[in-house]
């Protein structure tokens, strides 16, 4: 399905406005990132320990309510979320003590909406020093993803292309903590799993693009790496963003109808994908480009010997 046709977009031509773009959302990526490592971030029970609840209530209620009740009852820094769907409330407390915040929100609630029964349906509780865990072991699997990633590509391809697409995947983890940083948004295990799914998905992508670039230059044809490259790019346009389409529609299918559990997945995966597409074209490529320029300048500044 060829939406586009022949195009001869100069994609290598604008790696310098790319790389400022790139070098200004990683830096604030690694600010979140730095700040999830200390714990400073909005982190989920996952990582800082606390309890979560969902309540199922006979009767519509109002969520300022609902704060009121437990700000009356003592529990000023508690997280509420309504699920529109059937009267439910999602209760999050981050770093409390475990076995005890559970019951006081029951006792708040049954105190203060009398005439409003409810039933707990879920509720989940982590120690601190577990979510400290999950939280230094998240960080060292995302490495290790990484480094996984440019051993396979080193081997697959060339180890330039490793690097670059090791970048690329990189920016795009990078970018989905940026934005849920900056978003002040919760970050959780439902997050890590959209970061790492991202990860597969950009992956993919570039070596899509790298397989034509491959094809390319076994062909032998004639020009510069920065024509080569952007040749095979453009050949490969559409179908890229044939399958990043797709792979949006979902996403914001999982965003719209999915409910309030996975809401913040479902934004994530839609960051992902945006973020994966542009670096599958204007980072790992670009990067490529020019180390194989420097490889190229450096054979030919070398003095051939007799």
């Amino acid at each position: 399905m060829e939406l586009l046709g022949k195009t001869k977009i100069d994609f290598i031509g604008m790696r310098n406005i790319s790389f400022i773009i790139s070098a200004i959302i990683a830096i604030a990526g690694i600010i979140g990132v730095i700040q999830v490592g200390r714990g400073a971030a909005n982190m989920g029970i996952d990582f800082s320990g606390g309890t979560a609840m969902q309540l199922k209530f006979s009767k519509p209620f109002s969520i300022a309510d609902a704060r009121a009740a437990l700000h009356k009852n003592g529990i000023a820094k508690a997280d509420l979320q309504e699920i529109k769907d059937g009267n439910k409330l999602l209760v999050k407390l981050a770093g409390a003590a475990v076995g005890k915040p559970s019951e006081m929100v029951q006792t708040a609630f049954k105190k203060e909406f009398a005439d409003n029964a409810f039933t707990v349906e879920s509720s989940t509780e982590i120690g601190p020093s577990i979510g400290s865990k999950l939280r230094k072991d998240t960080l060292i699997a995302s490495v290790l993803s990484m480094l996984g990633i440019i051993m396979y590509i080193a081997w697959r391809f060339d180890f330039k292309f490793g690097v670059g697409a090791t970048l690329a995947t990189i920016h795009d983890c990078l970018s989905m903590f940026a934005v849920f940083y900056l978003m002040n948004k919760e970050i959780n295990l439902m997050f890590i799993t959209a970061v790492l799914t991202i990860a597969g998905y950009s992956l993919t992508d570039t070596v899509v693009v790298f397989d034509r670039i491959r094809e390319n230059l076994h062909k032998n044809l004639k020009g510069s790496m920065h024509t080569i490259f952007n040749a095979s790019i453009n050949e490969v346009l559409s179908r890229t963003i044939v399958t990043s389409t797709t792979v949006f529609l979902a996403a914001i299918s999982l965003f719209l109808f999915g409910g309030e559990v996975i809401h913040d997945f479902a934004f994530a995966l839609l960051v992902g994908v945006i973020v994966g597409t542009y670096s599958s074209v204007f980072v790992a490529s670009p990067i490529v480009v020019m180390l194989e320029n420097r490889a190229l300048a450096k054979t030919a500044r070398t003095p051939k010997t007799a």
